[in-house]
């Protein structure tokens, strides 16, 4: 009868995070969808060493995670980086299907929620990405909303992000958000960002200025043993940001023509992405890869922060 699958067979940290990890020092998670759905090649990789470069340059070491190989990597290699970067077939992963992967062998790429998971069983507190997934529009109808927001409720983690995608519902991403008692925290504003603009016109719920004031929040949070993760809205830099109307009329136009064609569940992103990048002529992909950078900077703040409060 074979040996039961264990946690040590599947979890695959690099010598570099490991190492880190046992020794305290400062761990920022990144998803790795931006390197197989996000971005076409080279610039998906380009964008890829970029951000792990801007974790290092901020005193933390990089964890990209995927699954390859029918492992879950916490931290890829140079080698293993490129190898994703240019794969066909990539899964896109998500809580649902982040075990399949892993045992059919199939080489996945992780979302949010994903990588939270990866990060918390890792653990690893702190995972810096460009926006979460949240409610889409028409989901009174469709029922369409990202596991993302159930994760954040679930894995002690503190996601940096650009708020939410802009092109979801916002106002009620924040009331599930709320419902579930996920703190959402804006990084030195009052205004929660909406991804590829500064304001959303909704308000931040909670605000921090500096890094050493939420790693006190977050050790709050663990003192009353509250559980689950926080939401660290961190506006795009106002040099690279698209003003939010100029937005709406591009967001408008695309979720119109996803809608004649009948797009559904997880094409829906990646398919507005698409549209919103031809119709801006390619100035949504120049303020994403800002906003991500701008991201990972924040969260190797905060892992230092983390480190330094152990």
């Amino acid at each position: 009868m074979p040996r039961p699958m264990t946690l040590a067979d599947i979890l695959a940290p690099s010598p570099e995070v490991a190492d880190a990890l046992a020794a305290g020092r400062p761990v920022v998670a990144l998803e790795s969808t931006i390197v197989s759905h996000g971005l076409p090649w080279p610039g998906n990789l380009e964008t890829a060493q970029a951000i792990e470069a801007t974790v290092r340059a901020g005193g933390a070491v990089p964890a990209t995670i995927a699954v390859l190989d029918g492992r879950l990597r916490i931290g890829l290699s140079a080698d293993d980086l490129a190898r994703l970067a240019r794969a066909d077939g990539v899964m896109k992963l998500s809580r649902a299907d982040l075990a399949f992967a892993v045992a059919t062998g199939r080489p996945g790429a992780t979302t949010v929620a994903a990588t939270m998971i990866a990060a918390r069983l890792a653990g690893i507190r702190v995972f810096a990405t460009g926006g979460i997934g949240g409610v889409h529009r028409g989901a009174e109808a469709s029922f369409d909303i990202s596991a993302d927001l159930q994760e954040l409720a679930r894995s002690e983690v503190a996601v940096v992000s650009a708020g939410a995608k802009a092109i979801l519902d916002l106002p009620k991403t924040l009331e599930v958000l709320e419902t579930l008692g996920v703190p959402v925290v804006g990084w030195k504003t009052d205004d929660f960002p909406a991804f590829w603009s500064r304001r959303s016109g909704l308000p931040a719920p909670l605000r921090i200025d500096d890094a050493p004031a939420l790693a006190r929040f977050m050790a709050a949070r663990r003192a009353l043993g509250l559980g689950g993760g926080l939401l660290v809205a961190n506006p795009v830099p106002p040099a690279d940001e698209i003003d939010a109307d100029e937005m709406a009329g591009h967001i408008a136009a695309a979720q119109a023509e996803a809608e004649r064609a009948g797009i559904r569940a997880k094409a829906v992103t990646p398919f507005l992405l698409a549209r919103i990048l031809e119709s801006t002529g390619g100035r949504s992909l120049a303020t994403n890869r800002a906003l991500v950078l701008n991201n990972a900077a924040v969260a190797a703040e905060i892992a230092v922060a983390l480190a330094a409060e152990a």
